[in-house]
This record gives C-alpha cells, sequence and structure tokens, in this order.
C-alpha cells in the first residue's frame, strides 16, 4: 500500500506549529509532494474532534490513507485507524488519557501561543472514554515510537497498550521526541509514502 492521503494529529495543548508536526509537514511537501497532507487544530472536546476528523476525511480514499498522532494525538488516531482501517504511526502516544488528564479540568494556554486559552470541560473525560479502543485488536498496522525517557506518560503503559505495533522502543528521549528528525525515514518507509 502506498499512503496517499495522511493525517497528523497534534498532542493536548499543542498545535500543527509543534516541531514535529512542522518537521514531517516539511519532509512530506519536500520528498513526497503528491501526498495530501492534513494538520489540523484540533478543538478542546474529543467528540469535536472526532467529529471533525471523519468529515475532513470523509472523500478521502480508505485503502491509501494513514495517519500519525503524538500523545493526546496518538490516542486519537488509534481509534482514527479504528474507524477508517488504516495504518498508524504512534508517537508516546496517551493510553489512559480519561485518567490523565481529569487534573487538566479548566482553564489551559496553548504551549506554542501562550495567548490562545480554551477551557477543558468535565464532560471532555467522558468524551475520551467513549473513544477508547484500548480492548480492541490493531484494525491495520502499527508503528509506535515510545520512549523510555518520557516524563509525561509512562513508556511500560505504552508498551503494553499496542502488543501488535512494530515498535521503536528508545533509550532515554523525551515526551516530545526531541529526535524526531532522525525517525522520519523509519516512518516513510512503514506508510510507503506516495
Amino acid at each position: 500500500m502506498t499512503t496517499t492521503h495522511l493525517l497528523y494529529l497534534h498532542g493536548f495543548r499543542s498545535s500543527p506549529q509543534s516541531a514535529k508536526a512542522r518537521q514531517m509537514a516539511a519532509h512530506v511537501a519536500a520528498q513526497h509532494p503528491g501526498v495530501n497532507w492534513w494538520c489540523p487544530q484540533l478543538p478542546p472536546s474529543p467528540r469535536a474532534a472526532a467529529e471533525m476528523l471523519l468529515a475532513g476525511t470523509a472523500a478521502w480514499p480508505q485503502a491509501t490513507t494513514a495517519v500519525i498522532g503524538s500523545s493526546l494525538g496518538g490516542f486519537y488516531a488509534s481509534w482514527f485507524a479504528q474507524q477508517r482501517r488504516c495504518p498508524s504511526v504512534l508517537l508516546n502516544p496517551a493510553v489512559f488519557p480519561a485518567r490523565d488528564l481529569e487534573k487538566y479540568i479548566g482553564a489551559q494556554t496553548a504551549w506554542h501561543d501562550p495567548a490562545l486559552q480554551f477551557f477543558f470541560k468535565p464532560e471532555y473525560i467522558a468524551e475520551l472514554q467513549a473513544l477508547d479502543t484500548n480492548a480492541l485488536p490493531a484494525a491495520a498496522p502499527e508503528l509506535a515510537f515510545i520512549a523510555k525517557g518520557d516524563e509525561v506518560l509512562d513508556w511500560r503503559e505504552m508498551l503494553a497498550r499496542y502488543p501488535q505495533a512494530q515498535v521503536a522502543l528508545l533509550e532515554g528521549g523525551d515526551h516530545a521526541l526531541s529526535d524526531f528528525a532522525q525517525h522520519i525515514p523509519r516512518i516513510g518507509r512503514f506508510l510507503a509514502l506516495g
């Protein structure tokens, strides 16, 4: 399968301006200009995010669509991969966001622009639970990058969550995958970018 349509999903409080999103976008534009790239700004509501992703990719060819997700975006990517039966690349994916994000209910600021504020509502926890695909087998091939040095999420939980995935278990590292650029070639090979 050659990927012709690629969706990139950023993490909590992140944006399409994240370093990984920009690096991947630049790589696709330079090396795979025929690939349809979409990295939307995700709304705070998980339900709204899911609806936006399904609507925005409704015309995409299922056989050649793939998704990349980082942190909370990795959680969404696993859900999206179930819906579209498409390959996914997971970058330090959130495994239990309904549990982990409860302490963030309230006003939040965006990492890349502190002037941008949003409110993480209590009902978003139930919306996250509704999107949870932990109990389902992988719908399509998965590649997970998991950093043991992740200071936000437990790498053991990530590893246990993706037993069927190809796993790049990184010694050290960090939640942001600061060395992401060196992993892009492997992602390109895994997704067979067209």
